[in-house]
């Protein structure tokens, strides 16, 4: 009978393209990784890989083994996600990875509110800019992604947009704007700015925006970090482009304002990002659940089916999920 282990092996040695790569993302040794594979081979009496220079490729029945593969690891994952009572467990923990600014303003929130509900479970989080958060899914050491920014194409990565956000033009107390209702964006050029880090998505968007309206911003100083960012604008060095959420705190003291932009629409878009090759274990289906009530479209994604637990209702259901 076939191994559920050596399978998930086996799984992890076909998206990686080679063992050592399977090994790493086991904690295991090549030799062993290699062991298990020829156990697998001599178990169904034919050959899975090619080996070759460049690492391994499928045969045409590793092929059609990774297939079944996929099948049965994800209905082995929604088993998992649906008969599992979460609150039960004695542990978990989901791995979360944002952009600053959902980092910092908006993920804490969400944290505080799971770990009310589950106090047991718990939740990591790792601010980077979007394309990291998106290589950090992709080589497992994060389970949920939450990006303002654009994504490069690839066939492994899935997003689901959750809300768009507008940006404003962030004053301090005491600035010349501070009667205005908006500004208009020609008022942008030559102002002193303070802006993200030329690595950001966010500061890519803006630079195009502004240079499509012919603005040239006189930047006087670039931070990786949104609450620097706000430091410095506090201090009098220059003026700002962020979210409202951003400086809520800071509106409510009259510190800061947050002024509309004339002539343009300035909006940012919060997309979850995920491995759809990947399915949820249930931590992370009860981490998604919980947010549902906030973003009910978590609710209603039928082309990925482990987004929310589901159940197989009839041998129908299990052969369009299987080959």
């Amino acid at each position: 009978m076939l191994s559920l282990y050596k399978l998930e092996i086996f799984n992890l040695v076909a998206q990686e393209g080679s063992f050592s790569g399977a090994a790493e993302r086991l904690y295991l040794t090549q030799p062993a990784v290699s062991q298990h594979m020829r156990a697998l081979e001599a178990t169904l009496g034919t050959r899975l890989f090619k080996r070759g220079r460049r690492g391994i490729q499928l045969t045409p029945a590793g092929e059609m083994l990774r297939d079944y593969t996929r099948c049965i690891l994800r209905l082995v994952a929604e088993a998992e996600s649906t008969i599992t009572n979460v609150d039960q467990l004695s542990s978990g923990q989901i791995r979360i990875g944002a952009t600053p600014g959902v980092g910092m303003y908006l993920l804490p929130e969400w944290m505080r509110s799971f770990q009310n509900r589950y106090p047991h479970l718990s939740v990591s989080l790792m601010t980077d800019v979007t394309g990291q958060v998106a290589a950090e899914i992709l080589n497992h050491s994060l389970d949920l992604g939450f990006v303002e920014g654009e994504l490069d194409s690839n066939d492994r990565l899935e997003q689901m947009i959750l809300q768009e956000f507008s940006q404003f033009i962030v004053i301090r107390k005491g600035h010349p704007w501070c009667g205005e209702v908006s500004v208009p964006i020609a008022a942008l050029n030559g102002q002193p700015f303070i802006t993200r880090s030329r690595r950001s998505q966010t500061r890519s968007w803006l630079d195009q925006l502004l240079n499509q309206h012919g603005i040239v911003l006189n930047i006087v100083a670039e931070f990786d970090n949104p609450e620097a960012i706000k430091q410095a604008v506090l201090s009098g060095m220059g003026i700002t482009i962020m979210p409202e959420y951003a400086i809520w705190h800071e509106q409510q003291f009259g510190m800061m304002r947050a002024l509309p932009v004339q002539d343009v629409e300035l909006k940012r878009t919060l997309r979850l990002i995920w491995d759809k090759a990947e399915p949820f274990a249930p931590v992370t289906t009860a981490f998604l659940t919980h947010l549902a009530d906030q973003f009910p479209q978590l609710l209603t994604f039928p082309q990925y089916r482990p987004i929310m637990m589901t159940r197989l209702t009839s041998l129908q259901d299990l052969g369009e999920t299987c080959p």
